[in-house]
């Protein structure tokens, strides 16, 4: 049988995404260049050898559209011959990437494959691509006649049904903020990161804010409160603020997917085979919720329990999210995003997923675990979910 090995992971540093931004003046066809260079340096590959490159990018506009992918491929020096695709499942979309590239892999499609995404969000804010506003369709409309709801509100709902106080959000958000600094610090991201040169290098996460306090935030007004929501949902107390809640950012990270038998034949190190994958629709009110399902589908699929998992990225797009989904799924909360997750790292929309598998692979390989599991909720209620095995190359 066929299998899809994790050869190489990197990602970028996370700028802030706003003006003034360190990685703001960087074009996001050459931020995304800078990840599939450093794949091919780092493993001696011959990227002539790459079968298709599959990326995710979420504001495909501006200078993200017309395949983005493409570009970043011939910016990174690839040869002509390489073909590349951008795929949109909105956050997920770079976490699809890694389905669709492993998906080629063991189907024979492929025998390597590289799996990435990119968002600067600086350059391209988020809702570009939707600016319209006239993107669901009069059946959609008919289908849900009450409307539906920016992600904040999910958010906000999301926390009033779940019963989680605002202190909890808060405390939550703060643990994130601690452990990526200490991760830093540590050096347990060395490995994965690859600065990025610019007007100014940046080396490291650039919105960690390792001396943030519950105190803090608890200053903070909620980010998502209007009137029209406020008559809508009167159950909700609003306690979602930016500092409970993902920043916007700009980033870039790739993975290097390779059958195995090639690996081996190539000479390159398999650090984690691709287990297991799932993708779920959900209700697209609580659009977020969809990681609850589709972390039951892919362990089901898997053969495993919550137990077995040594390791879990779940994106904190809120941590409401994160919250709500360790109450329903019973995950030991010292597995899960335990250098950090997007509330301090960031959360560059179409980057996020392959930045996600690249953190989950480190972990592993720093803990010793062996299952590792990453899942991310989705704009519409949508969900990808995706178990990896460290493979043991001591020998």
């Amino acid at each position: 049988m066929r299998e899809a090995v994790i050869v190489d992971a990197v990602r970028t540093p996370l700028g802030r995404g706003k003006p003034g931004g360190a990685l703001a003046a960087v074009h996001p066809v050459d931020l995304h260049a800078t990840v599939l260079r450093a794949l091919v340096d780092r493993t001696g590959l011959d990227p002539a050898a790459v079968d298709d490159v599959v990326s995710g990018a979420v504001g495909q506009i501006g200078e993200q559209s017309m395949n983005t992918a493409q570009w970043a491929v011939l910016a990174a020096g690839f040869p002509e011959s390489v073909p590349a695709v951008t795929v949109d499942r909105q956050c997920g979309s770079s976490q699809q990437a890694v389905h669709f590239a492993a998906q080629g892999v063991l189907s024979g499609a492929y025998d390597i494959a590289v799996a990435s995404g990119v968002e600067s969000m600086s350059r391209v804010p988020i809702g570009s691509q939707a600016a319209s506003r006239d993107f669901l369709g009069a059946r959609v409309a008919a289908r849900y006649p009450d409307g539906l709801v920016p992600q904040g509100v999910s958010a906000e709902l999301i926390a009033a049904r779940h019963g989680l106080p605002r202190e909890r959000l808060d405390e939550f958000a703060v643990t994130s903020h601690q452990r990526a600094a200490a991760a830093w610090r540590d050096g347990r991201f060395d490995g994965e990161v690859v600065p990025v040169g610019g007007a100014e290098e940046l080396a490291v996460d650039e919105s960690v804010r390792p001396d943030t306090s519950a105190e803090v935030l608890a200053g903070l007004k909620p980010a998502f409160r209007a009137d029209v929501w406020e008559r809508r949902f009167p159950e909700i107390d609003w306690r979602v603020t930016a500092g409970n809640s993902s920043p916007v950012n700009d980033g870039a990270a790739a993975l290097l997917i390779v059958e195995a038998e090639t690996a081996r034949r190539l000479g390159l190190r398999p650090r984690a085979r691709l287990h297991s994958f799932a993708v779920v629709g959900d209700d697209p009110l609580l659009m977020l919720m969809g990681i609850v399902p589709a972390t039951r589908k892919v362990l089901r699929r898997a053969g495993l329990a919550p137990a077995d998992i040594d390791a879990f990225e779940v994106n904190e797009a809120f941590t409401s999210v994160v919250l709500a989904w360790l109450d329903e799924t019973g995950a030991d909360p010292a597995k899960v995003n335990v250098n950090g997750g997007a509330t301090a790292i960031g959360h560059p929309l179409g980057a996020s997923g392959a930045r996600l598998m690249t953190t989950l692979l480190s972990v592993l390989e720093q803990t010793g675990g062996r299952y590792g599991l990453q899942t991310m909720c989705e704009a519409g209620g949508l969900a990808n979910a995706t178990i990896i095995e460290r493979l043991d190359t001591s020998s």
